[in-house]
This record gives C-alpha cells, structure tokens and sequence, in this order.
C-alpha cells in the first residue's frame, strides 16, 4: 500500500486542521472534494448519515432522516469531514423532505461531475407519514444515463431493501 503525500489532496482544507468551524446553516461552500487516484475503475461509493436533521420550512418543527449517497466518481470524490460540516448546516435550514434530497444531489452532482449518484432520504414520520424522496443523476450520452432511469423506476425497491437491512 502506497503512503500518500499531503500534496495529493489538492482542494482539501478541512481535514486535520485543527479546530473546526461547525456552521448552523446551510452552506455548500463547505463541501471539498479530492481527485480519484482509480478514475479508471467503475466502483460505487456509498456514504450514509444516519442522524441526519433539518427543520420543517412552515411549523419550524425538527425533522429526521436518514440520508444514503450512492455515486460513481469519475475523476473527483467527495471529501468525508466536508460531507459531515455540509449536512450539519441543514440543522437550523428549512426545507421540505423533497428538497433535501434534490439540494444534496444537485450541490454534489456540481462538486464532483460524477458518472452517476443517486440520494435518498428516509425521513421519520411527522404525522403519522413518513416521506421517503429519491432522487439521481446519472451523465449524459452514457450508460449511466440509462442506469439513472432503471435506479428511478425501480426505486421501491430499493426502500424496501435498506428498510430490512
């Protein structure tokens, strides 16, 4: 296994600097990314955050989910703690169930020009009904486009399949 140099993570700022600045609002400024060192390789990274909170943009009441990243990178990957600060703004940031997932998919799709991601998010009941938005991306002219459809078409699916995780 190589040792990788600190030159080799380009962008990233956040990590190992010491003392980080939690922000309570929304900010995709705080999203880093590194380069893929395998661009050749289609791989799937999958991140999830189990504790994810928001705040309901109308009653102002707190909202839970759990959010789960699916991408293919191809020449940028997703820098982990920024990931973490990234969805830590969502805390005091009012917003419907249906626009986390497309504002998380839409900020890491500009970020990373994957080949193909896909957010989902499990949100806990407010009301006796629980929303579950999925949304995905998948490039242009590739076979990823055609994926990106399949994934969305059978996207039940898929929540039943981490719901009996």
């Amino acid at each position: 296994m190589t040792v990788r140099k600190e030159e080799e993570f380009g962008t990233v700022k956040g990590l190992g600097s010491g003392q980080t600045e939690y922000k309570t609002v929304y900010s995709p400024d705080v999203l880093e990314f590194f380069d893929n060192r395998f661009p050749d390789n289609e791989y799937m990274v999958s991140l999830n955050c189990p504790e994810w909170t928001g705040t309901c943009p109308i009653t102002k009441q707190p909202d839970f989910a759990t959010i789960y990243i699916n991408y293919v990178p191809d020449k940028k990957l997703v820098e982990s703690k920024s990931l973490k600060l990234y969805m830590f703004g969502f805390r005091n940031h009012g917003c419907f169930h249906e626009d986390v997932v497309n504002t998380i998919l839409n900020d890491l799709e500009s970020l990373l020009d994957p080949n193909y991601i896909e957010v989902l998010g499990l949100f806990l009941p407010r009301g006796g009904i629980s929303i579950d938005p999925f949304s995905n991306y998948g490039k242009p002219e590739t076979k990823w486009e055609m994926f990106a459809q399949e994934r969305l078409l059978n996207r039940n699916a898929q929540v039943l399949e981490v719901n009996n995780r």
